[in-house]
């Protein structure tokens, strides 16, 4: 049972009706922090769901016992993440949950289908073209060489989380684009009979550019996520390299660190 002070207090006539929150006025972690970290919980664990709708702050405050300018920087706070909009004449709606994925070798689709996050994907190209250097080095081809360019645009609840390019040997698998739009990439490879074994990933961040900015509903400038990746088969042969860009306001890589003996 939640409480707000010693009171234990749900919120009726909106999406938070069902839910009860622990604000604990005694704590050092203020109070609009408390609010929206359980908030932020609600929308991943799914108790509040994309669309649903919060009220206006005025009524949240009157509801769970806060000042306007608390809940109001609660809201803010995940505003600012993307997890929920305020619209004129509606109150406060859920967008959607941030998309957290485990550091390790497996598909952007895997991920998210497993997490219930519903994905889809457009494939924007899917054609032979010339190998670069940096292309040609990572896949143990010659510069200039026939690969397989893909760039696809991954989506959840119909709101883009991620522009995936990716390059693989031309003689590697046929990849057809329907077959692209339904599944994974890593599935194919494995339906051919392909054993991803190992892949060497870097991670960074950097501002989107114009086009890429139009393709992910965001700002131009806007954070983004990158990761580069090569990714080996259990024979050690080089099966793709991917260069990709996430919505740092939808998505985040989540892992474990753990002390060296």
């Amino acid at each position: 049972m939640a409480k707000t002070g010693d009171r234990s207090r749900a919120v009726p006539g909106s999406a938070l009706a069902l839910l009860h929150f622990a604000l604990d006025r005694t704590s050092p972690v203020p109070l609009y922090y408390q609010l929206a970290q359980q908030l932020e919980a609600a929308i991943e664990q799914g108790a509040l769901a994309p669309g649903d709708l919060l009220g206006n702050e005025i009524d949240l405050s009157t509801r769970l016992g806060l000042s306007r300018p608390t809940v109001r920087q609660a809201i803010q706070s995940l505003v600012d993440k993307g997890l929920l909009v305020r619209r004129r004449g509606v109150g406060t709606q859920v967008v959607h949950s941030q998309v957290k994925r485990p550091l390790e070798l497996s598909s952007l689709y895997d991920d998210l289908e497993a997490a219930g996050q519903g994905p889809t994907t457009r494939v924007v190209r899917n054609e032979h073209v010339p190998a670069t250097a940096d292309v040609a080095a990572a896949l143990g081809v010659p510069e200039g060489g026939d690969v397989v360019r893909l760039e696809r645009l991954r989506a959840t609840h119909g709101q883009p989380v991620a522009f995936l390019c990716n390059h693989l040997p031309a003689t590697l698998l046929d990849l057809d684009t329907e077959r692209l739009e339904s599944t994974g990439l890593y599935r194919l490879l494995r339906s051919a009979g392909i054993t991803l074994h190992s892949a060497r990933q870097t991670i960074g961040a950097r501002s989107a550019t114009a086009e890429e900015a139009g393709l992910l509903a965001e700002k131009e400038g806007a954070a983004l996520l990158t990761m580069q990746r090569t990714a080996y088969d259990d024979t050690g042969r080089p099966v793709e390299y991917g260069t990709h860009v996430y919505r740092a306001s939808r998505y985040a890589f989540d892992f474990q660190l753990l002390v060296r003996s």
